[in-house]
């Protein structure tokens, strides 16, 4: 090519260039090749990490329409079932660091889902309620985390969920989850 057709085809915008030629198709991509994962297939971590990655990005999506992450749900799900729960007793139950749940429950309590009251048995602790609206939101949003674990046992089976989770559950039981 002529250092004047090559200096013609580079000041051609991009655009012009990748258009493909009229009356040809373009050419099909082989499938990708599929990447070993080596010694990374006896790491039980990592094949908990990925399916973590789905869960958590399923579970996003189901509770984006009621503006509530995971973690807002968790917390009024455990207060909803413990009233009069201390902070320090939530942050433990849930392995959320003390300063990370204070601004949890700051937004819980600024949109009227939740209260903390002076408690009576520890005036240094706070008590947690959910509010009348909080029970409202949160029995909404049960709704929408049975459709996430019905999706999630689609993808398992039914019997490997139950599996996973009573094992699982057993795991942090026996305080293997910080």
């Amino acid at each position: 090519m002529a250092v004047s057709a090559r200096k013609e085809a580079l000041s051609e915008p991009v655009a012009a260039r990748a258009l493909p030629v009229r009356g040809r198709r373009p050419q099909r991509q082989p499938p990708p090749r599929p990447v070993d994962l080596g010694a990374l297939n006896a790491h039980l971590g990592y094949f908990i990490r990925r399916v973590q990655v789905w869960v958590f990005q399923d579970i996003i999506r189901s509770l984006k329409p009621l503006d509530m992450s995971p973690a807002q749900y968790s917390a009024l799900l455990v207060i909803g079932a413990n009233p009069g729960l201390s902070q320090a007793a939530l942050a433990g139950t849930l392995g959320i660091q003390r300063a990370r749940l204070v601004r949890l429950l700051h937004r819980l309590e600024r949109r009227g889902l939740m209260r903390r009251q002076q408690s009576s048995a520890d005036g240094r602790a706070n008590a947690l309620r959910l509010t009348a609206k909080g029970q409202d939101a949160l029995r909404r949003a049960q709704v929408l985390a049975a459709e996430h674990e019905a999706r999630l046992m689609e993808r398992l089976g039914a019997e490997p969920y139950r599996i996973m989770r009573d094992l699982l559950r057993e795991f942090v039981a026996r305080g293997g989850a910080g």
